[in-house]
């Protein structure tokens, strides 16, 4: 079977009750993630100004805008939802830098809108199903080579799950993906320059995906061998370095998606580890931020590219902070922990922040990379002279370092407390009960009230 058929009968015939247990709990965990981290970031620079940019185009009133309210055309709600799930970039995420869930669940919720409904036992299904997809073509490091994989893959991802819930046919959905294929996209430089363009790129993701749907249930055609064509998928952003059978093989027995990561801390997934091990080093060997005469991180180069570089606050201090090893291992010095609120612009800019940073100094060390894509080792010599070591192969919410169920609470209600716009703590206790049962919800458009805030 062609990998096009393999994806386009797995989105289109899998059942709820042939997913195990495990891909459920990942799946409302994604759910809860992005439902903080929407109400979170709803304020968070650039997304206000969309949410008003899109409010005066105007247009039909199909989906919702959550946290802000009113209804857009759907394609334009689910855009400025998912820039606002990814704006503190503490959303779900997947190495190499996949980030799906910020563009599953908004489109998601999209989707059931335009549909008139959707059950809950249906919204898990085709969340999963989407995350699915979007985890069989998530490619190497060395294939993106620069590529944004949630410009690339993601849209695979969002594309699967709204067609699942728009009840496309096989040979429609074959259609939207096949489009899906030629919106894929966007590139790490944003990342790498602090820009805005990381999360509206997510947006575009959503934005794509749903009309890549609804184009193809008009009859719009995509080429057909958007895999495995002279020019398809495996080509141009696999490089030939993939083959088709390792993106089908055991598909719909195996679930590659139980890779998602969930962020301990919120930053860039290639900060994690740097954070965890001070925080860690520094409760084990009782130093304070005063004690330090310097800080050596060694990571892979891949993960030295992108959060490697030395640390300056441009345009959006958020992100730069977000993005920076250098700030996150400070940061954590200074506050001994790693918060939402330890991102806004008046914490980054801190003076003691400034003069900790240059006591950080990070290394690309090629002999990490057999140990795992968040491997580092890191040193801290204080200025009684004595040196103390930790290394780590694997970040915190990483597969192998899974966190708590009490941990993922913890995550939802930082975002809670963290809002600007204030959501009734009622409100989020009904949504964390919604979440646990949303096998038995009947429609989960019940959940799109809950996520609206009084002005």
């Amino acid at each position: 079977m062609k990998t096009e058929e393999a994806l386009v009968e797995y989105v289109v015939k899998t059942n709820y009750k042939d997913i195990p247990a495990s891909p459920l709990a990942v799946a409302r965990n994604v759910i809860l993630t992005v439902v903080g981290t929407t109400v979170a970031g709803s304020t968070a620079e650039g997304c206000e100004a969309l949410v008003n940019f899109y409010r005066g185009i105007g247009g039909k009133e199909e989906a919702t805008v959550l946290i802000h309210g009113g209804r857009l055309p759907a394609e334009n709600a689910a855009f400025v939802n998912s820039v606002m799930g990814r704006a503190l970039d503490f959303c779900d995420a997947m190495a190499p830098g996949l980030h799906m869930g910020s563009s599953i669940i908004p489109v998601a919720l999209a989707a059931a809108e335009l549909a008139e409904g959707c059950s809950g036992r249906d919204f898990l299904t085709a969340i999963i199903i989407g995350a699915e997809v979007g985890s069989r073509v998530n490619l190497s490091e060395a294939a993106y080579d620069g590529f944004d994989p949630t410009g690339v893959a993601g849209v695979f991802a969002a594309t699967a799950t709204a067609s699942r819930i728009l009840r496309l046919s096989t040979k429609e959905t074959w259609n939207a993906l096949a489009l899906a294929f030629n919106r894929s996209g966007g590139s790490f430089q944003s990342n790498v320059d602090g820009s805005l363009a990381v999360r509206t790129i997510q947006g575009w993701v959503s934005q794509n995906s749903l009309n890549c749907a609804r184009l193809a249930r008009l009859g719009i055609t995509g080429p057909r061998h958007f895999m495995e064509g002279v020019y398809g998928y495996l080509h141009i952003f696999g490089k030939d370095k993939i083959t088709a059978d390792s993106l089908t093989r055991k598909l719909g027995e195996e679930y590659r998606m139980e890779g998602i990561v969930f962020k301990k801390y919120p930053s860039c997934g290639c900060t994690l580890a740097s954070t965890d091990v001070i925080l860690d080093l520094m409760r084990e060997k009782r130093f304070e931020a005063e004690d330090i005469e310097r800080i050596d991180v060694h990571v892979p180069p891949y993960a030295h590219k992108l959060v490697g570089h030395r640390f300056q606050i441009g345009d959006n201090p958020r992100v730069n902070a977000q993005f920076s090893i250098q700030y996150c291992v400070a940061n954590a010095l200074l506050r001994k922990s790693s918060k939402l609120h330890h991102f806004e612009p008046s914490s980054v800019g801190e003076p003691t922040i400034m003069q900790l940073i240059d006591l950080v100094h990070v290394t690309s060390d090629e002999s990490l990379e057999p140990r795992g894509h968040t491997a580092v080792d890191l040193r801290v010599r204080t200025k009684d002279g004595t040196t103390h070591y930790k290394g780590i192969d694997i970040a915190p919410g990483f597969p192998g370092n899974a966190l708590t169920q009490e941990e993922h609470q913890e995550r939802f209600w930082d975002c809670i407390d963290f809002a600007v716009k204030p959501m009734e703590r009622q409100n989020a206790e009904s949504i964390v009960t919604l979440i646990g049962e949303l096998e038995d919800v009947p429609d989960v458009r019940a959940i799109i009230p809950l996520l609206l805030t009084e002005e």
